[in-house]
Order: structure tokens, then sequence, then C-alpha cells
């Protein structure tokens, strides 16, 4: 008889058995487990910070009015440093490390406790009442996680480091949503976008691991709870054509404005944030409090509420002024430079927007309306259509629309384009690029090449200083 077998010698040696392959395995599914655990613990902690905002507003409701300055002040002062990286949603942070594999430039965005200190100021943010999210930090976060768990099993090659980026972004917003097809969908069309990173088999079951155990302790619910709408072939599609023209419309002036660059009538914003990033900061927090005064408070932190009773056609919903009151605090949000998303806020401004066209529409289930603009305006503003119709669909438990709002989100990308060529996400990236490049060179040292991220000349949009908080995005 043979000393050992062909076939089992060959089996053993095929790839899936391969150590190195197992480690990786381990580490990425390891990592899932965590972001899904910090994303669980930051969901617990949002709720509980903006909880403890509504208790001091209850004390009055001129609080906010020296609060949220404050705040907003001291939060553009703590990250003008060291902990500049936490600014904005963290999305684009997580682009541009893809794009960029310099070991520093990684660690810079990355590092255990830029996503600690992401976590915690934007806590402080909810407390203050900024209108931000946590789904966009997330991501932050859980890229910094998996790239750390990389470096400590040894996948120190860049393009190794890159895979783990990317899935660590994924699983983070799955596990944010309570999502995980919204996570990989997000995954290959926002954070891969342009370039070519394989998002493998193995990738995919570390999305899923996290997404198992989100779901495992948090439950089988949807987000925004099961929402029973549909809509028929036949003139209730007006309902798509306006939801997505108009609110495509208005995610993009949304991108347009919190883009900020320094040409055109924006530049004197911009200028000003650039000089005075402190006191402009305090003015944010005092125009987003003198909102919320004007608007009944509804206009504090990501919305949730507001776009649950919205969707759900609660007996009590905000007024018809939400819609454009909301997405004003999140413009002031954004340009106080703090940590913090747009993902949840988006939506909010996108159910108040639907509530609004619905009027318009009373042969048309309103609930369908509103779904539809949820799903348009985040599409607008994230430049991401296929995300943005995944999303609404999970967060509601919704298959009946899955057309209709698949619609509205390619025409919303269309019309936001108009006002917003480059998505959101992917300007800020870019910007982060150049900062990165620009400091290469004013090291007289060659900067590495890298590929841009969407832009295919000259750019419109000249990356801001050392001292401005423009390359900071929110989601």
């Amino acid at each position: 008889m043979p000393a050992s077998n062909p076939r089992l010698q060959a089996l053993l040696g095929h790839e899936f058995f391969a150590p190195q392959q197992w480690k990786r395995r381990i580490a990425l599914w390891s990592g899932a487990v965590l972001v899904a655990l910090a994303a669980i613990l930051f969901a617990k902690a949002s709720t509980w910070a903006y909880e403890v905002f509504l208790g001091v507003l209850a004390q009055g409701v001129w609080i906010p009015l020296i609060l949220t300055p404050l705040v907003f002040g001291l939060l553009s002062w703590i990250t003008a440093g060291r902990f500049r990286a936490t600014r904005g949603s963290g999305i684009p942070q997580a682009i541009a490390t893809l794009h960029v594999e310099d070991e520093s430039f990684r660690k810079n965005m990355l590092s255990l406790p830029i996503a600690a200190g992401k976590m915690l100021l934007t806590l402080i943010a909810l407390a203050a009442g900024a209108s931000i999210g946590r789904e966009g930090p997330t991501v932050h976060v859980g890229a910094g996680l998996f790239y750390t768990f990389a470096r400590r099993f040894g996948f120190t090659d860049p393009k190794a480091a890159s895979r783990f980026i990317l899935a660590g972004g994924a699983a983070g917003i799955a596990a944010a949503f309570n999502t995980p097809l919204a996570g990989v969908v997000f995954a290959i069309e926002e954070l891969a976008g342009t370039f070519e990173h394989r998002f493998s088999g193995l990738l995919l079951t570390a999305v899923i691991v996290g997404g198992v155990v989100s779901l495992g302790i948090m439950g089988n619910y949807a987000y925004f709870g099961k929402v029973e709408a549909s809509l028929t072939l036949g003139h209730a599609w007006v309902a798509v054509l306006l939801c997505g023209v108009v609110c495509g419309l208005l995610g993009g002036l949304f991108a347009r404005l919190i883009l900020l660059s320094r040409r055109g009538p924006l530049a004197r914003i911009g200028a000003l944030r650039a000089r005075w990033p402190v006191a402009f900061a305090t003015g944010c927090g005092l125009v987003l409090a003198v909102l919320g005064v004007l608007f009944h408070g509804s206009v504090y932190g990501t919305g949730y509420d507001q776009a649950r009773a919205i969707v759900q056609q609660a007996a009590v919903t905000p007024g018809p002024g939400f819609g454009l009151a909301k997405l004003g605090a999140n413009v002031v949000s954004y340009w106080a430079g703090i940590p913090g998303g747009i993902f949840s806020p988006a939506l909010a401004v996108g159910a108040g927007l639907g509530q609004n066209i619905a009027q318009f529409l009373p042969g048309v289930p309103a609930a369908a309306v509103v779904l539809l603009g949820m799903s348009a305006y985040l599409s607008g503003v994230t430049g991401a259509p296929l995300t943005s119709a995944v999303i609404a669909m999970e967060l509601t438990d919704n298959q009946a629309m899955v057309i209709p709002v698949m619609a509205a989100c390619l025409l919303a990308r269309a019309a936001s384009s108009l006002l917003s060529p480059t998505p959101v996400y992917k300007d800020f990236a870019e910007r982060l690029v150049q900062d990165f490049e620009r400091q290469q060179a004013a090291r007289h040292m060659p900067p590495e090449p890298v590929e841009h991220i969407g832009r295919s000349s000259a750019f419109d949009e000249p990356a801001a200083p050392a001292d401005t908080p423009a390359p900071q995005e929110k989601p």
C-alpha cells in the first residue's frame, strides 16, 4: 500500500486548508464580531446621549441657545489637531485610505484612538442636539477596527490591508442599520466605487458574520418598522417622477452646500470657516438652536423619531415645514465641522419632503410617497441610488415598492448631478487625497501614485488649506 493517499494529499493541499487563508478568515470574522458589538454599543449610547439632551431641553427650550453653541465650539477646538480625522462622517476617510496605501496616512485616519474619539465626540455632539447621525461614524470605526486587526494578524501588505478596510466599512453600515444586504451593496457601490477592489466571497462572509451578530443581539427588526405600502402602475407613478426630481434636486443642493468650495457664492462662508473655525462652529450651533426653537425641537438629533412617525403615518407627525427645516439643520451641523454623519438626518429630510409631496397627490397612498421621498433624497445626497434603494427597502421591510423606489432613486441621482456632479463622499475623499499629496510634495518627497477617485480632469473644487475643515464630511 502507498505510504500516503495522493488524493488526500491533494485535498489537504487545497487553498481552503492553507494556514494563511485560515488566519485571514479568523481575522476577518473576529473583526466582524467586534465591529457588530461596537456598532450595537454605539447605537445604544447614541440613543442615551440624545435622551440626555431631551431631558435638558425639557428644562427649558432656551437652554440649547447656550449649550449647543458652546459644545459646537468646543468640538471644533478639540478636533483641530490630533483628532482632526474624527471630523465629519468618516466615510470619505475610509474611501481615501483605500486609495492611498501609505502606512502613515492610514494610521492617521484609522488608528484606534481615532476610532474611539470618533464615537465619543459624536456622542457629545448628540448630547448637545446636533443634527447628525451615527451610521457614517460607524463605517469609520468599522474600517479602523478591521485595519487594526489586519496589522495585528500580520497582514501588512497594502493590498491585503485595503481588503480589510473595505470589509470593515461594509460591516459597519450593515451593523449600524441591522441590514447585511445594504452593507454589501454599500461596499460595492460607495466604498469600492470607481477603482478595482475585489469584493470576494471571504469579504462577503465577514459582512454576513457582522450582520448575524447584530441580528442575534438586536433581533430581526426593521429600522423604521414594517411599512405596508404599494404603488400600482398608472397615474400613481406621478409620485415617482415628483419625488425623484424634487428630492434629487434638493439632495444635490444639500451636497453642494456642504462641499463649500473656494469658488462661487459659497466661497465667503468657506473663507470664514477657514479663518475662525471655532467661532464659526459656535455660530453654527446658535443657528441650529434658533431653528430648534422655531420648529419646537423637531430638528435636533438624528431625526429618527420624526421619520418613523411620518413613514408609519402616526397620529402626531412633524409640521409641513419639517423637511426643509431639518435640511437647514443638517447643513449648519455639517458646516460646524464636528464629528457626525448624514445618513439618518437625510432619511428624516426625505420623509418630510415625501410628506409634503403627498399633499399634492391625494389619490396616492401617503406612506408610499414618503418612502419614495426618503429613498430619493438619500440617493440625491449620496449619489448612490442602489445603496439608497436597498437601505429604504430593508429599513421598512417592504418589497412591494422595489421597482418604484429604484426608479425614484435613479431619477434623483440624475437630478442631483445637475448641482453636484461628483458624489459627495468621493468629493471629500478626493480632497483628503489631495491634502496628502500636497504634504508629500512639501516634504520634497515624490507622492506615491494614487488613482484619483471621482474626477477625470483638473478638479473644479480645490482642496481647502490645512486649517480648513472642508475635507470633512458627514454622512
